[in-house]
């Protein structure tokens, strides 16, 4: 019957292509980026490079393996990290804001078994992680103003969304590997003009509060001045009263005849007598 085969060219491509679906059937190569779940009879009855923390590259059982054909099915899973993205939300803030909030989340299957097991895909594990997102991301946010959103408080209430999802993910053997909010946005027309104007109202009352405290300062080092210079002058007169009352006569004549008249120069005339006692200063002593 063997020679039969070797000397009939059309049954021996029938022997070749017979050879190639059963070798295919029997063998398949694992890549570094997928899992595989041997399911024998509709049962999963093994796992094969599994994800593992921190494992060398080359050494997880990715490879060659071998399984019985048309008795066990190869199911892929992907060993990468994979998105969630969510459709865009309408969270109101303590300070009763409204928000359009976009975000995503980033998980990995750590456990392929138990994710065939409860949702055979990738896909309906995200699609399972979606609303529970946009649920957790209502809450956090719900519970604080906008401005935590600009600060590093920022940080814990992504912690506690990547907490509150990784339960959920944990069911079907996912984790979460982080928890971003890509923008937060008021929205347009009348609620973003209120919101600017309460912030606009803030901003100039707290001006306000800030020149107040400014001149009320001002009015402090003036007095505080004031008081000093009395005391300079009350010193000073109480040393040589005669040079004291010669400047502040100085001083009264430069304001009278000098600062006074300056812009009006020309168009005023003081006329006094020379035995003015307001001029005695230019009479000089005797």
């Amino acid at each position: 019957m063997i020679g039969r085969i070797t000397r009939s060219p059309i049954a021996l491509a029938f022997v070749a292509i017979l050879l190639l679906i059963i070798v295919g059937s029997t063998l398949a190569v694992v890549p570094e980026t997928k899992q595989v779940v041997i399911v024998r009879f509709g049962v999963p009855n093994r796992t094969i490079n599994r994800y593992q923390a921190n494992a060398p590259y080359g050494q997880t059982g990715a490879g060659l393996i071998a399984h019985i054909p048309f008795v066990e099915q190869v199911h892929w899973i992907d060993k990468r990290i994979l998105n969630v993205k969510m459709e865009r939300q309408q969270v109101l803030s303590t300070d009763q804001l409204r928000l359009q909030v976009d975000a995503f989340a980033r998980y990995r299957v750590v456990d392929p078994l138990k994710m065939y097991i409860t949702a055979k895909t990738e896909e309906r594990v995200g699609l399972q992680l979606q609303p529970i997102l946009g649920s957790a991301l209502r809450n956090e946010l719900g519970r604080r103003p906008f401005a935590a959103l600009l600060s590093p408080e920022r940080q814990g209430i992504m912690l506690n969304i990547k907490r509150a999802l990784n339960r959920v993910a944990a069911q079907y053997g996912a984790e979460i590997v982080d928890v971003r909010i890509k923008r937060a946005d008021l929205p347009e027309g009348t609620p973003l003009q209120s919101a600017y104007q309460r912030m606009r109202t803030a901003r100039q009352q707290e001006a306000r509060s800030i020149r107040a405290q400014g001149g009320k300062q001002a009015q402090i080092i003036r007095a505080e001045a004031d008081a000093e210079a009395a005391r300079t002058y009350a010193e000073a007169f109480g040393k040589d009263p005669d040079f004291y009352d010669f400047y502040r006569a100085m001083q009264s004549y430069a304001t009278t005849f000098v600062e006074a008249t300056g812009e009006e120069k020309g168009k005023s005339s003081i006329i006094l007598s020379p035995d003015n006692e307001y001029l005695r200063q230019f009479r000089g002593r005797k």
